[in-house]
């Protein structure tokens, strides 16, 4: 990502919780790029400025969001569920897990029929339909399970979890990167 003038710097390993936040905004931009095409798109080919964007948008949840689940789903939330603390945010943790699964899933739809478009120049009314519905229910998914992370078990962990378990977590966060 390059630099944006008067922006906040995103998050070191120090800030575990912090660096999944910023995930969620680079998630939601390159999500944009990838609903705004299959909506724009169809019915004809791809600029090439489009076939850049939605490839490094696929290459970023290819890559780093499947690192920011697994941030999550091995060490955040077993972490979380370790505590006396955590018997009310279990049912939230499942349900966003259940979210990482129903995501990986309509990547994958979404991957697919992008290479076919970008592979072969168009994609039939059927297939750009498809595109639109799977791009269009990522976004709400991703909306909802970033408002409950954000809203509640974010903060909820910053709570519970003491020093030493954060630095855990964001020393986890750095060997994934490595």
């Amino acid at each position: 990502m390059g630099i944006q003038i008067g922006a906040r710097p995103d998050a070191g390993f120090d800030d575990p919780i912090g660096m999944l936040k910023d995930c969620h905004r680079r998630i939601e931009r390159f999500l944009h790029i990838l609903c705004l095409v299959a909506e724009r798109g169809q019915g004809r080919a791809l600029t090439e400025e489009e076939r850049e964007a939605v490839q490094a948008a696929l290459h970023y949840f290819r890559v780093g969001g499947v690192r920011h689940t697994a941030d999550e789903e091995e060490s955040l939330f077993p972490r979380m569920r370790a505590t006396a603390a955590a018997a009310p945010a279990v049912s939230e943790l499942e349900s966003l897990e259940s979210d990482h699964r129903r995501a990986n899933d309509l990547h994958d739809a979404v991957e697919m029929l992008y290479q076919a478009w970008i592979t072969a120049g168009r994609l039939s009314q059927q297939d750009s339909e498809r595109l639109l519905r799977a791009t269009q229910q990522l976004g709400q998914l991703y909306e909802a399970h970033i408002r409950l992370e954000e809203g509640t078990v974010f903060p909820r962990a910053a709570e519970m979890l003491d020093p030493q378990t954060i630095a855990s977590i964001g020393q986890e966060f750095e060997r994934r990167r490595k």
